[in-house]
């Protein structure tokens, strides 16, 4: 497997962007990344007639004053040298701009900021999470307290997009030692058992063990070492809920969940699990993997505009 190795990183000019950047190079350890686009994107750029003409000393393009600001923070984080790092402030809608540029530069990920506690409403990720071709990494405010990113918790439910998770977990078994993984798949005992002649709980025990033996062959297809896997009956399907909850309980460092696309959609679908785990998921940063460039079509047709 070719090693993905370039990122978007999206600031907004938050105390959001301390977060990001100070553990950007964590980040850039796991990931294997070797190019960085620092990009900042607002409504306007323009500075009010008013205070141009007040303040003549602001008239330096308001641009090139954010990306120089950006530049020396970068500069002061210590990244590898063999690093490609280039900072970009762009005008437009967030969103769309964001994607454009996704596409331009063919990046591998997109990294941004999940805001619990910090000012701004965090809409834009869950936003992004959605509509990107590309695989998304999200910083939580809570990622400084992880000295690095080790512990990783991958949910699994035997599908092609499992597989584009189990490509990039093994790339982090492979080249860290000290990794350590836990699989979780949550089961369901499916409605109309009765009819069977089994129990409830006779039929969980049934499902419980084909889920077994789904997981032993996912093992041996990509060659993985025979980490743990959590197999969970879910009694009241809220899948995403008990996977976040059990990420914390476990003090877990990365939660790696894949997505799915649809080719008839404008938008990736990212799967009920991994879109609920974007929407409550403020704590445990996460990885959400995606097949690169799948579903290009609404980028293409932002780039016709």
């Amino acid at each position: 497997m070719a090693h993905q190795n370039s990122a978007l990183v999206g600031l907004d000019l938050s105390k959001m962007d301390e977060v990001i950047l100070s553990n950007i190079k964590k980040v850039c350890d796991l990931l294997k990344l070797k190019k960085l686009y620092v990009m900042h994107i607002a409504e306007s750029l323009e500075l009010p007639k008013d205070i141009s003409s007040t303040y003549p000393d602001l008239m330096a393009p308001v641009d090139e004053s954010i990306e120089n600001e950006i530049s020396k923070k970068i500069e002061t984080l210590g990244l590898p040298a063999d690093i490609e790092i280039e900072v970009n402030a762009e005008e437009g809608n967030p969103m769309d701009t964001l994607l454009k540029w996704t596409k331009i530069k063919n990046v591998d990920f997109i990294v941004m900021g999940r805001k619990s506690e910090l000012e701004g409403s965090g809409k834009l990720p869950k936003r992004i999470a959605q509509k990107a071709p590309s695989s998304i990494f999200f910083v939580t405010e809570d990622m400084g307290s992880h000295n690095s990113l080790q512990h990783f918790l991958v949910p699994v439910d035997f599908s092609d997009h499992t597989e584009v998770v189990m490509e990039k977990v093994e790339d982090f078994i492979k080249e860290n030692e000290n990794a350590k993984i836990r699989y979780v798949h949550l089961f369901e005992v499916p409605i109309g058992y009765h009819k069977t002649g089994k129990s409830y709980e006779e039929f969980a025990e049934i499902m419980e063990q084909n889920a077994r033996k789904e997981f032993q062959k996912m093992v041996e297809n990509h060659h993985l070492e025979a980490y743990p896997c959590d197999f969970i009956l879910n009694k009241d399907s809220i899948k995403a809920d008990d996977i976040l909850e059990d990420a914390q309980k476990q003090n877990i460092d990365l939660i790696i969940i894949g997505s799915r696309g649809r080719s008839n959609s404008a938008a990736l679908l990212l799967g009920s699990v991994a879109e609920r785990l974007v929407q409550i998921n403020y704590k445990v940063p996460m990885l959400v993997m995606k097949k690169k460039g799948e579903n290009m079509s609404f980028i293409q047709a932002l780039l016709n505009i």
